[in-house]
């Protein structure tokens, strides 16, 4: 139900289409413009790569090994010369309402033929009519004449976007035929559900698919994908809530920090909705308009859905669907979807979880194929397909990847090339390449991790001294266990010589957390490392967990710990990501990280906060112009090349990217001097996405191994675009990192691109391993996360020069 004033149903004025036709709507469709449909096109229609003149001819690397791998993409068959045309349809007199539209065009099979597509005034035909213009005479139910022109407007070729749309549109047609019911972007099979009843989940199977233009062809790109629903409802949730909430006065915010943000299902109308508010004075009795007369929330949904409410007095929750308002939702009929952040810490859980969705490459193989054959042996399904000319390929598709050389890591004076994507064990015994003596640090810790304490301690210093770090005796601080006792404890203790805080908590409450971060970030700026009391309790994995935290105290002071070879002189690498709090009005937070050095272990890090609606680029300019005056500071210097990689570019941002985003950083080093421009590339990255990519060695299908490129085949022909397995997993399929190059002056060949890219995955600092992204990447969503999460405000300057929020 939306709005105050309206019903979730269908809106006032708007008809339902007929059954078995494919609600279109595309006449002089603009990219984007028809809300719901833009994800279909993957930010499709942004040319980049004409711009560029250096990779118009070929955008593929030529470095690393070939690689023979498999693909989840399926070429689009057609018959010869295939073409889709277009009509506009005219009544005379005119009829208002689109589904009777349908109704009398309808039954002209003999002229029109049987497979068509019409959404009430654009008809979509695998056939072009006799002539250009069609008259047809249909009668309405009273015996009116009407009189239909059907005139063809457009001869559409498979590539056209418009020709995309509707390959999309089909086959969604095609999934319903297969039983699958849409939620969200995908479709899932209810009536196929995987449950683990010992914790009230069930996992609904299902697929994501796209259609689109690749380099070779048209393609339909599918993946494995899972929709995790809980088995409590909404209201069942907040009667939990209430009964655990001491005060009752709390309860209303208590209620809201659990649900706002969450994603709720209506198994009614299997639709989500994105919990955004709670009604409190509203409940199932009141109104709202619904056509001529007021109808309660009550009466709609026994009367749409035979549902009985049972609490009368419940309040209802508030959805802002795009374009059409709030919707408002009855807690009793909404179920929990996802996980909260309690069950994804429940190692249970997440085990149990992960059995049934993590599927290995033979098992994802092996799904993706089975999907494949049970569209080829539905009847209905190839009828459809059949009608239209189309069908698709039965096989996955081969194609041709790189294996990129390994990468020799450099720490202190020595060098080595680590076992894959792993070095925990080759850096163990070897100096940092710079740690700064830590003469003056504090150590709290409850009287209840007192002896675990002492032993974080004791194996501290036995790492400490091969890695080259001088670590001093640290001062211990005991404080009572509670929030208000430890900021005391923090305010009485570190003053301006105080070079590392180090906090042992003995819970993983947040506020306790937060409020320390919030303290050591803002008020008193100190590099702070936070332990919980849990993972020191692990006494055979102490020596790990110690190296790991003295590692993390190096980098937060200014260490360094490795490097990797950077060919390039006078480079800057930037990193972008946005975070979204939503604790204080939804704030967006902008963070921007900036390489200061040639072997890219010294970053500049800063964070802009961004109000509700703002344009986050607008802070980041002065972000990135702090950090070319930095970058001047350290080398005497400006770079001469930057390359900025963006993350947290959704579907359909794109556009904005490349029209202001990139526009705004050009601005920003003009401000420098007229004379500065150096060398600019901005690459957007991109790690959620539909691609999968399987080795087939030895016989077994496995993840590809971590440098392997794919640069042919599955990019796109209107990008300069790459993808790249970065990191190795133990568990499941590998997912790769897409990279799209926006914008490039620096005439770079794709092969040091890519190289670069990779390298870059090497110097994460809180991971003795390859990542999925470039490290200012993450770092930058780090810095955003904290910020966001814990802090709420901006961080203060003086820790602009250290990797604080590790």
């Amino acid at each position: 139900m939306t709005g105050r004033a309206r019903s979730r149903g269908r809106a006032r004025g708007q008809e339902t289409a007929t059954p078995g036709a494919i609600s279109t709507g595309f006449d002089q469709v603009k990219l984007g413009d028809r809300g719901g449909r833009r994800r279909d096109f993957n930010d499709a229609g942004i040319d980049t790569r004409q711009a560029m003149e250096h990779v118009k001819a070929s955008k593929s690397g030529t470095s690393g090994s070939a690689i023979q791998l498999k693909a989840n993409f399926f070429s689009i068959i057609s018959r010869p010369q295939w073409v889709l045309y277009q009509y506009h349809v005219d009544y005379q007199p005119p009829m208002e309402s689109r589904g009777l539209r349908a109704a009398l065009l309808y039954p002209h099979d003999k002229v029109l033929g049987s497979a068509r597509s019409f959404d009430g005034a654009v008809l979509f035909l695998p056939i072009k009519l006799a002539n250009t213009e069609t008259l047809l005479l249909s009668e309405t139910k009273h015996g009116d004449k009407v009189h239909i022109k059907v005139t063809l407007t457009n001869e559409l070729p498979p590539t056209s976007p418009v020709c995309l749309q509707f390959y999309n549109i089909l086959f969604r047609r095609i999934l319903r035929m297969l039983n699958m019911q849409q939620i969200g972007r995908n479709y899932y099979s209810p009536s196929d559900p995987l449950t683990i009843p010992q914790h009230r989940l069930t996992i609904w199977p299902g697929f994501s698919t796209t259609i689109l233009q690749y380099e070779s062809s048209i393609m339909l790109c599918v993946d494995v994908s899972h929709k995790v629903l809980r088995s409590e409802t909404v209201l069942e949730f907040m009667a939990n809530l209430r009964r655990q909430c001491r005060d009752p006065k709390l309860f209303s915010d208590v209620c809201a920090k659990e649900l706002i943000g969450l994603v709720v299902l209506t198994k009614y109308n299997n639709k989500t909705y994105r919990v955004d508010e709670i009604a409190w004075d509203h409940t199932p009795n009141n109104t709202f308009q619904r056509g001529e007369t007021e109808v309660t929330f009550k009466e709609y949904v026994k009367r749409q859905y035979a549902l009985e409410v049972t609490d009368n007095n419940q309040a209802l929750l508030v959805s802002h669907v795009k374009n059409m308002g709030p919707a408002m939702l009855i807690p009793e009929f909404c179920y929990l979807t996802g996980l909260t952040d309690k069950m994804r810490s429940d190692f249970t859980i997440m085990k149990d979880l992960g059995l049934r969705t993590k599927l290995d490459p033979e098992q994802r193989e092996l799904r993706l194929n089975r999907f494949v054959n049970n569209i080829q042996k539905n009847e209905q399904a190839q009828m459809e397909l059949s009608t239209w000319g189309l069908n698709f390929d039965k096989q996955l598709l081969s194609v041709t990847g790189r294996v990129l050389p390994a990468e020799r890591l450099i720490q202190g004076s020595r060098s080595y090339y680590p076992n894959r994507a792993d070095w925990s064990r080759e850096m163990r015994g070897l100096p940092l390449i710079s740690a700064p003596p830590l003469d003056n640090w504090l150590l709290f810790y409850t009287r209840r991790n007192a002896g675990d304490v002492q032993h974080l301690l004791e194996s501290l210093h036995k790492v400490s001294g091969p890695l080259g770090i001088r670590m001093q005796k640290a001062v211990m601080v005991e404080y009572v266990d509670t929030q208000e006792s430890l900021l005391r404890a923090l305010q009485h203790n570190v003053g301006p010589q105080t070079q590392m805080v180090v906090v042992v908590l003995s819970s993983d409450r947040q506020d306790k957390y937060d409020s320390v971060k919030k303290y050591l970030c803002v008020d008193c700026p100190t590099p702070s490392q936070c332990v919980r009391g849990y993972t020191l309790s692990r006494v055979q994995q102490l020596m790990t967990v110690a190296t790991k935290i003295a590692l993390q105290m190096v980098c937060k002071m200014g260490g360094e710990l490795w490097s990797v070879e950077m060919p390039l002189k006078q480079l800057m690498i930037v990193g972008i990501d946005c975070y979204h709090d939503t604790v204080s009005g939804k704030r967006s937070i902008g963070a921007l990280v900036a390489s200061l050095n040639q072997g890219m272990s010294r970053w500049y890090s800063k964070c802009v906060l961004q109000d509700k609606g703002q344009e986050i680029m607008d802070g980041l300019k002065m972000a990135l112009v702090g950090a070319l005056k930095d970058y001047l500071k350290f080398n005497n210097s400006l770079p001469s090349r930057i390359m900025v990689y963006r993350d947290g570019v959704g579907d359909g941002m794109l556009q904005s990217v490349v029209n202001y985003e990139v526009p705004q950083i050009i601005e920003s080093l003009k401000s420098l001097g007229e004379d500065y421009m150096p060398k600019l590339t901005v690459v957007v990255v991109k790690k959620r996405v539909s691609s999968r990519f399987f080795a087939h060695m030895d016989g077994k299908v496995a993840n590809p191994p971590p440098g392997t490129v794919i640069d042919t085949d599955v990019t796109r022909p209107e990008w300069y675009d790459f993808y790249i397995v970065s990191q190795e997993v133990r568990i499941g399929s590998v997912s790769p990192t897409h990279y799209n190059v926006v914008y490039d002056t620096s005439g770079l060949k794709p092969d040091h691109m890519q190289r670069l890219t990779y390298k870059l995955c090497h110097m994460y600092y809180n991971w003795q391993g390859t990542i999925a992204v470039p490290a200012p990447c993450l770092y930058a969503h780090k810095l955003a996360f904290l910020v966001g999460q814990s802090i709420h405000r901006q961080p203060s300057p003086e820790l602009d020069d250290y990797l604080f929020y590790l």
